[in-house]
């Protein structure tokens, strides 16, 4: 006799999802397969029907007490949902940047009893939909946290598929709409803008007239840098002839000794006494090149990083934005959690501002 034959009948199982879903606060249709020993499809039909009764609300992989959709007596800390499941996380990197926001993610997702499925995508990569259906694929799966390739050749298309798919998603540090409405799609993100602004002030405080800006790579941090840059310039009265603006070439590859020396000549040429440099990284590296050419820092060069990863860690020790990885990211599991619980509320954007870490890279200009 096979274990199907062995499956409880409908009324049978309706009691042990009503059990479960009083003891636990939540079902799952891959646990209760599990215990019941039936089929997945068998299970969405009850579930269906229970919810058509009232006895439930019906949520992606499973379900959760009628009460508990708006209700704060079944949400968990900071009016989350109840506990259980999984949020999958799809961010471009695993290395720099983005382990801070995922740790951010991991340490609220522990406080409302959700695990994290994560996966690291590339820049490179131009269409995110194969890796996305894979991490949903699971029925336990309640949300989604995505951080897309804006400029990839597939990147509304993607925002497409996320939109048709159903599942409560959150985007991170990213800004994102549904075509053809251009409705906004929910998202935590960093004013980078914003933290342009902060530093260039900065400089401007210590007296620095001529200051300018060097990117890492295109990206969509860095264009938003550019924004605040040129409406720092407009406030402090600074003109195109008084600061530059550059991007640099991989670190890694053969033209990036070149580029920073052409930006420190630039510098010097134009009497530029303050940087802002993206990232930590790059800073580090045109600093060590200015000091082994000579140049003092921060007595003849003031310079400010952009991302505050490792910036403490260098000597001089660099003033840097540092926006709030972790913040985002657990904003994001707030987003998401409020997204399951409330299918109906209204979409959120949320906006965290950076802090501007002063340290020993920056000081008055020389008179």
């Amino acid at each position: 006799m096979t274990d199907q034959q062995h499956a409880p009948l409908a009324h049978a199982r309706h009691a042990h999802i009503l059990s479960a879903l009083e003891r636990d606060g939540i079902v799952r249709v891959s646990q209760l397969s599990e215990d019941l020993r039936v089929a997945a499809v068998t299970l969405r039909r009850d579930l269906q029907q229970l919810e058509e009764e009232g006895h439930l609300e019906r949520v992606h992989g499973g379900a959760v007490p009628v009460t508990s959709t708006g209700s704060d007596s079944a949400a968990g800390p900071a009016g989350s949902p109840v506990a259980g499941g999984s949020i999958a996380v799809l961010v471009p990197s695993l290395n720099y940047y983005w382990p801070g926001v995922v740790r951010g993610m991991e340490e609220e997702a522990r406080r409302r009893g959700l695990t994290l499925l994560l996966r690291g995508a590339s820049y490179e990569l131009q269409d995110e939909r194969p890796v996305l259906e894979r991490l949903v694929a699971g029925d336990d799966v309640r949300g989604l946290i995505v951080a897309p390739n804006p400029d990839a050749e597939h990147a509304q298309d993607v925002v497409q598929w996320i939109d048709e798919s159903g599942i409560p998603t959150v985007f991170v540090e990213r800004d994102a709409m549904v075509l053809p409405g251009r409705e906004p799609v929910e998202s935590v993100t960093t004013d980078h803008a914003l933290g342009a602004v902060l530093a260039a002030r900065h400089l401007a405080a210590l007296g620095h007239r001529k200051v300018g800006l060097i990117l890492s790579r295109e990206s969509p941090t860095g264009r938003k840098i550019v924004k605040g840059w040129a409406t720092a310039c407009e406030e402090l009265e600074l003109n195109p002839s008084e600061h530059f603006e550059s991007q640099f070439p991989d670190r890694n590859g053969p033209g990036f000794t070149a580029a920073v020396n052409a930006a420190i000549d630039t510098a010097l040429a134009t009497g530029v006494t303050g940087l802002l440099i993206h990232s930590d990284p790059e800073a580090m590296a045109f600093i060590d090149i200015a000091l082994n050419r000579g140049i003092s820092v921060p007595d003849d060069l003031s310079v400010i990083a952009y991302d505050d990863e490792v910036a403490r860690l260098f000597t001089p020790a660099l003033t840097a934005v540092s926006p709030p990885r972790a913040g985002v990211g657990a904003a994001a599991i707030d987003l998401v959690a409020r997204r399951i619980a409330d299918p109906d509320r209204p979409v959120h954007r949320v906006v965290l501002s950076p802090t501007l870490k002063i340290r020993q890279s920056t000081a008055h200009a020389a008179e």
